[in-house]
């Protein structure tokens, strides 16, 4: 391996104060205890005695996850760098001498808001502190979706078949081990004739701050324009709808106008029927708007550690990638909090 250069090691520095510098800044900007009472529901009835270990602090818990997200690491890995990193402790709250919650902890946590369906009710509690703080959603709206892989699979194509048609392969049920750990809600898709395997994220974004403003998740095969409306965003005070091309038909045009939205969604062309100039002209008009969405998904692979999933079953992915929205959404209101304000 070649020797770092004084260059190579500067910029490490300065990435790493850079993400110091991110966690105080959440630490600051977040209304971390507003999450409290929602969190507090994992623990259900009140216990009868003190006795046996006390739970871990619940909001200590909810930013593990939320350093989980920004870094995309493992369980294991997550306890390992909290232990190694005072920077994290820090975030935490936590010092040398405090208990350090272990893998186990964090993924029974999790496993809880997924139950309790927690996820998307830490993110609707959110998004009602951004509108108490002056960013409602305006603007207009730009709706996208992203791909979000998983490992993929080793299955035969028997096996394939059996899941196709809706079976569950007859040694997968007998051995449970195995059937634990095969993902059956993940599926596949092509894009740019590159084929994909996993989950997808749709989004819809306010044009004005650039904040997640509704999200569903589906399997990678599910088609972007059949989450338009799950995404859609009434409380916008703004009309306009901008969208690529896959959201383009004559239904979703419809639909649009007698809910009195203006839409921006690109014209497409068919086979045979190249789109005019003028069609292309107002294309590459409505992408300089449209491709503010993509600055959600450019953080996520530059900011967040990327964008693989490494957990099992549509109800996991739907928990990690609405933390991962979340958490977009805390660095998204750091960046407005913290910019220098023009003179």
């Amino acid at each position: 391996m070649g020797q770092q250069s004084f260059w190579d090691l500067e910029q490490r520095q300065h990435q790493l104060a850079e993400k110091k510098r991110t966690l105080g800044e959440l630490n600051r900007v977040i209304p971390w205890e507003s999450f409290r009472p929602q969190l507090e529901q994992i623990h259900g009835k009140p216990k009868k005695s003190n006795a046996g270990r006390k739970p871990m602090d619940v909001i200590v818990m909810l930013k593990l996850l939320v350093l989980q997200q920004l870094y995309n690491i493992s369980d294991e890995e997550l306890e390992y760098q909290v232990k190694d990193r005072l920077s994290f402790m820090q975030f935490l709250g936590l010092g040398l001498e405090d208990a350090i919650p272990d893998a186990t902890t964090v993924w029974l946590f999790r496993k809880r808001l997924q139950e309790h369906k927690l996820v998307e009710e830490l993110f609707e509690h959110f998004e009602g502190y951004l509108r108490e703080q002056g960013y409602q959603a305006q603007g207009g709206q730009i709706i996208d979706a992203t791909l979000v892989p998983v490992p993929k699979q080793r299955i035969s194509k028997t096996e394939k078949a059996q899941l196709e048609a809706g079976e569950v392969p007859l040694e997968w049920q007998e051995n449970p081990h195995r059937l634990s750990q095969k993902d059956r809600d993940a599926q596949w898709t092509k894009k740019n004739d590159v084929s994909y395997y996993g989950y997808k994220n749709h989004i819809d974004v306010d044009v004005k701050h650039g904040f997640i403003r509704h999200y569903s998740v589906t399997a990678a095969s599910v088609h972007d324009s059949q989450q338009l409306t799950r995404v859609l965003d009434g409380d916008n005070e703004g009309n306009e709808v901008w969208a690529d091309s896959a959201y383009r038909s004559v239904a979703i045009e419809g639909l649009l106008a007698a809910l009195n939205f203006i839409s921006h969604i690109h014209e497409r062309a068919y086979r045979n029927r190249p789109l005019t100039e003028d069609q292309e002209t107002a294309n590459k008009e409505r992408s300089h708007t449209r491709a503010r969405v993509e600055h959600v998904f450019g953080a996520w692979v530059m900011q967040m550690g990327g964008k693989l999933l490494r957990s099992i079953g549509l109800e996991r992915a739907k928990v990690n990638i609405g933390l991962k929205n979340l958490t977009y959404n805390f660095i998204r209101l750091v960046f407005w909090q913290t910019r220098p304000v023009a003179g």
